[in-house]
């Protein structure tokens, strides 16, 4: 018989992902999305290629009742909570909005398996930015939290919220504190998106220049694809727990620049300026995963290279635009 799962986030880089994995693994494939996502198909692009072969249930996540109604009529024997609002602002704006999509729904979905089904097991989508300001690099399982954004307090929130129930109750849930991780699915929003999205029009012609903050900013880059294999693993374990997933390895944003520029074979200090109302200040100590625990545990592992994920990355921007032909990049 199937295993069954319930993915929040389905569209987004980290769901669709997931979904073809399960999928692959002869999972039934459920997915919440909002009515809104239904209606625009940019919104279900990461998707397109399975819409056939999943269910998409409609659902706010901020509506405890629906949710209920949801997993009552899915069942799962899986639940992969990855959706929520995911962009870091230090000022603390839209707070409220942030706590409840991302504290209060796993509350909602926490208190649902307990209800309906115990047996289901929950992974939960941590963040780096759950650590905010370290004390120590690179981070492992123990170190503190110290959050610094209304998103990652509602993220170590969550955690906390999870081992209660992990403890408490009983159930199989778990947070995986995931680090920076790229794709060509990647979102619009996020940094490596804007330089890889800017580096092909400027290539193209379409655009003269990038305008960027902090260059010299750390990060623990991995690739999408090979955390959602850690996601799964996880919930494959005889007992539950909380890891890292990250490389280990810190990459600076010139680093990414000049392999995505050099790839393209262009120079980026032509192109890029700096734009202070882009700025955020590096960290004192940088974020930087430990990946031992889950290494040791599971056998995972970030195994691609941030040069061979931005080359992936560009090859689907540029893709975009010359519709399947083999752009010489020597140009």
């Amino acid at each position: 018989m199937k295993k069954i799962a319930l993915i929040t986030g389905i569209t987004g880089q980290d769901g669709s992902y997931l979904a073809e994995l399960l999928l692959s693994k002869e999972y039934a494939v459920h997915g919440v999305v909002r009515r809104e996502t239904l209606e625009d198909n940019e919104k279900l692009k990461n998707i397109s290629s399975i819409l056939n072969n999943i269910t998409l249930h409609v659902g706010n996540l901020s509506d405890h009742l629906v949710m209920y109604k949801i997993f009552s009529k899915v069942m799962p024997d899986e639940c992969y909570h990855l959706a929520g609002s995911t962009f870091v602002d230090y000022s603390f704006d839209e707070e409220f909005q942030t706590i409840n999509n991302n504290f209060s729904s796993t509350h909602y979905l926490l208190s649902t398996i307990k209800e309906l089904k115990k047996e289901c097991k929950f992974f939960f989508a941590g963040t780096s930015e759950m650590f905010g300001e370290p004390t120590q690099t690179p981070q492992t399982e123990d170190t503190p939290f110290n959050p610094k954004s209304i998103y990652g307090i509602s993220k170590v929130s969550s955690h906390y919220l999870i081992k209660n129930y992990r403890e408490r109750e009983g159930i199989f849930a778990c947070t995986g504190i995931m680090y920076n991780h790229e794709s060509p699915r990647r979102g619009n929003q996020f940094v490596t998106k804007k330089i890889i999205s800017s580096a092909v029009k400027i290539k193209l012609g379409l655009q003269q220049e990038l305008q960027l903050g902090n260059i010299d900013a750390l990060r623990d880059w991995g690739y999408a694809p090979e955390y959602i294999n850690a996601m799964w693993q996880m919930l494959q374990m005889e007992y539950a727990d909380d890891f890292i997933i990250s490389t280990g390895k810190l990459h600076s944003v010139k680093d990414f620049l000049e392999i995505t520029f050099s790839y393209l074979r262009l120079d980026y200090k032509k192109y890029v300026s700096i734009d202070q109302r882009f700025y955020r200040a590096s960290e004192k100590i940088p974020l930087c995963g430990d990946p031992s625990k889950i290494k040791t545990r599971c056998h995972w592992e970030n195994s691609k290279s941030l040069e061979d994920i931005i080359k992936e990355m560009i090859d689907s921007e540029m893709n975009k635009y010359i519709k399947g032909k083999e752009y010489d990049y020597n140009r």
